[in-house]
């Protein structure tokens, strides 16, 4: 099975005992490339996954300020995240977008950090990587008011139902499926991976968070990925084989302008 891990935190400081174990078990797994998030602590550290991505020839990067990081974002960080968008191995501004469950930033100061971030992905012509928590309405808002998208995007660990399926499908982005599609009561959930067109569904762990069944309630990691693909390949009435391949071909489709060979 030949997976690509769409969204990790491997810079997490719950990998720091036994990150190249992580790596290795994720690779013999069959997870052959990952996007490492560049979210971290928040600004001014920009750069956490672009260290990953320099590191390791199979990872590439993301850069961008988290809604709870937002009270950290200045006029410098704007300014640092336009250069790193040309790195050779960044491919996507995220994870962007509001949470108001925490309110660890101002809802205010997320919406202004949000909106300065959809329009520096549109000047990079980089899609964006999608975070959304009790936020849908007002984070949909802010991507059409952006006026001119970026290419394309990722709504990241998609939780939905159908209806925000459909919404999130219409104006262009891609679904993310992780852990959450193998826990018994996220039939909601299944039901909008049942919906979404198999051109745009992507696989991610959002490690070290969600892991899958059988491994729920442990630090996740990539290589429990393969779970999440098998369960999503029974919803959907097809082998993990064909989701596998599947999902790998949207991404590298998704990223195809940055990613080597």
């Amino acid at each position: 099975m030949r997976l690509i891990d769409s969204h990790c935190h491997l810079d997490d400081k719950q990998f720091d005992g036994d990150r190249e174990a992580v790596v290795e078990r994720a690779r013999a797994a069959g997870v052959e490339t990952l996007l490492a998030i560049g979210t971290g602590d928040g600004p001014p550290d920009l750069e956490c996954a672009v260290r990953l991505a320099e590191q390791y020839p199979f990872f590439y990067a993301t850069i961008g300020v988290h809604p709870h990081e937002a009270r950290k974002a200045s006029a410098e960080t704007f300014d640092r995240m336009r250069a790193l968008a040309k790195h050779e191995k960044v491919l996507a501004i995220g994870e962007i977008g509001l949470d108001y469950h925490y309110d660890f930033s101002p809802r205010e100061t997320q919406r202004e950090v949000f909106a300065a971030q959809l329009e520096l992905a549109a000047e990079a012509r980089l899609p964006i990587v999608i975070h959304t928590r009790e936020a849908w309405e007002d984070t949909l808002a802010a991507i059409r008011a952006a006026g001119r998208l970026p290419v394309q995007g990722i709504m990241h660990c998609f939780t939905g139902g159908r209806e925000q399926a459909r919404q999130a499908l219409d104006l262009g982005f891609l679904l993310a499926f992780g852990g959450v599609v193998t826990f018994p009561k996220a039939e909601e959930l299944r039901e909008a991976a049942r919906f979404t067109p198999a051109d745009r569904l992507l696989v991610e762990t959002d490690c070290p968070y969600l892991a899958p069944v059988p491994h729920r309630g442990k630090r996740n990691e990539p290589a429990y990925m393969v779970e999440t693909a098998k369960r999503l390949a029974a919803v959907l009435g097809e082998d993990a084989e064909t989701v596998a391949e599947t999902t790998t071909r949207n991404f590298e489709t998704l990223f195809a302008a940055r990613l080597k060979p």
